[in-house]
């Protein structure tokens, strides 16, 4: 219901056929509760301006915890009145509670005259409120109103036992909470992020190099705190607060602890880059905001005096491209413990984990057998001719085309774990490296001994050589 039929006298909960009875011209659309949340949501995101810890109170309201934060906007009472004038300049109409715990700010912000309640006065401010201001169901409402009970003041003194056991312990908790007797946490939306730096605008901004030299001025603010702490910073967001409203967070995913100011910049140039117009400044930006979600420790380490660390390079290298064509499409092939050869590797995010940079690296032992690099994703079944029973092939057809093979190595036996041996298990692999006259180079391998496993073995192409 908006103002306009306040003014004529409806309220919530009247019959749409009573209102039209009195009002046959009044307006009337069927709710959407999805769309409210989602509305909800929005302002949630744009109230994160103001605090971190804002929490939800459906279908209509908003919890914000400002302890800490109302002296950056001149006190309780200018950051009220900034929050209600710019809300009401989106088209939103907005009544506000200001007091020392959630319950009260809540029941005057509903039901109260005033929005700013002194710490001294939340129970002569409780007082006069209906009990509707204490958050109970309207059940637990009606029932005491039948017994005559229908402000805060007529039960706040009686004994609590006979209360309880008629009306629910609901009751008295939500008289505590708004009392500040028992305590009330609001839990936020979104995480506390560990590290925060922002930047406020008298005038917004909207060109996409001014937002990034922003960024990297909070870099070099975040990279101050975070050396005091020895940590570096894993996941990283710009929040941009457009003056319409809307927020934009960018986030950006390194590998490796990171604290450079200007590398946190390059990681965000290309994520901007990648989101393009999705990324609208509209009328511009007046917060920006950058925050250390996901922090690991950091300790300093001696650079080399040849010049930058390898490690370090290829580590930003990944950092960038992963920033830029999501960290799913590029990736990595990373060994495994097995001599099984399609299960030796797998492919995985080419960001390295906690630890993969400083540790060894895996080195191929000299007295194994050469394999290829990649590996064809299904072993193409192939005609060989070799001598029985362990012969090498001396020619090949693959691909309708006859090769002939100039040299061979081998064979490497594999066999497979005997917990493979019993339902569908391949066979005993005998792998040569081959080199034909043509100049390819591939890894074949024949399925089955001669005799023992198969009366008739099969070859496949596993792998190519550079």
């Amino acid at each position: 219901m908006n103002d306009t039929a306040a003014a004529l006298g409806l309220k919530p909960g009247t019959p749409l056929a009573d209102a039209r009875a009195m009002y046959p011209a009044l307006a009337a659309f069927d709710a959407d509760p999805r769309a409210d949340a989602i509305l909800l949501e929005q302002v949630a995101d744009w109230c994160d301006r103001y605090t971190p810890l804002v929490g939800l109170d459906p279908p209509d309201g908003l919890l914000l915890d400002i302890s800490g934060c109302a002296h950056l906007f001149g006190g309780e009472r200018e950051l009220g009145r900034d929050l209600v004038g710019r809300l009401a300049r989106q088209g939103l109409h907005v009544r506000i509670g200001l007091a020392d715990t959630p319950g009260c700010a809540w029941a005057v912000a509903r039901y109260g005259d005033i929005s700013l309640v002194p710490s001294s006065d939340m129970r002569e401010v409780l007082l006069p409120l209906p009990l509707a201001a204490l958050r109970i169901g309207g059940e637990t409402v009606s029932a005491l109103a039948q017994a005559g009970l229908r402000h805060i003041a007529d039960v706040i003194d009686r004994p609590r036992a006979p209360l309880a056991a008629r009306f629910g312990e609901l009751l008295l908790r939500r008289l505590d909470q708004g009392l500040g007797h028992e305590e009330e946490s609001i839990e936020p939306r979104l995480s506390v992020p560990a590290y925060v730096a922002e930047r406020r605008f008298p005038e917004p901004i909207g060109l996409e190099q001014d937002v990034l030299g922003t960024i990297e001025q909070l870099a070099r603010e975040l990279s101050r705190i975070m050396e005091r702490r020895d940590v570096g910073a894993r996941l990283l967001q710009a929040a941009l607060f457009r003056v319409d409203g809307k927020v934009q967070r960018v986030e950006a995913r390194a590998g490796q602890p990171l604290r450079d100011p200007e590398r946190i910049q390059r990681l965000f140039l290309e994520r901007l880059a990648v989101i393009g117009d999705e990324c609208d400044p509209g009328f511009g930006y007046d917060v920006v905001r950058l925050s250390a979600l996901l922090v690991e420790r950091l300790d300093p380490a001696q650079q080399g005096l040849a010049g930058e660390d390898e490690k370090t390079e290829l580590t930003h290298l990944v950092d960038r491209l992963s920033a830029r064509f999501s960290a799913r499409r590029v990736t990595r092939i990373k060994p495994c413990d097995t001599h099984i050869p399609e299960l030796a590797a797998v492919e995985t995010s080419a960001q390295f984990t906690r630890g993969e940079l400083t540790s060894s690296p895996v080195q191929q032992d000299s007295l194994t057998p050469a394999r290829p690099l990649r590996l064809l994703v299904k072993p193409a079944l192939i005609e060989a001719v070799a001598e029985v029973p362990d012969g090498p092939p001396a020619r090949f057809r693959w691909r309708h085309v006859l090769h002939e093979v100039a040299a061979a190595e081998g064979p490497e036996r594999i066999a497979m774990e005997w917990w493979r041996d019993e339902q569908e298990r391949p066979l005993t692999r005998d792998y040569f490296r081959v080199e034909c006259r043509q100049g390819l180079r591939v890894w074949l391998y024949r399925e089955g001994l001669y005799g023992r496993e198969t009366a008739q073995s099969r070859w496949f192409l596993h792998g190519l050589f550079a």
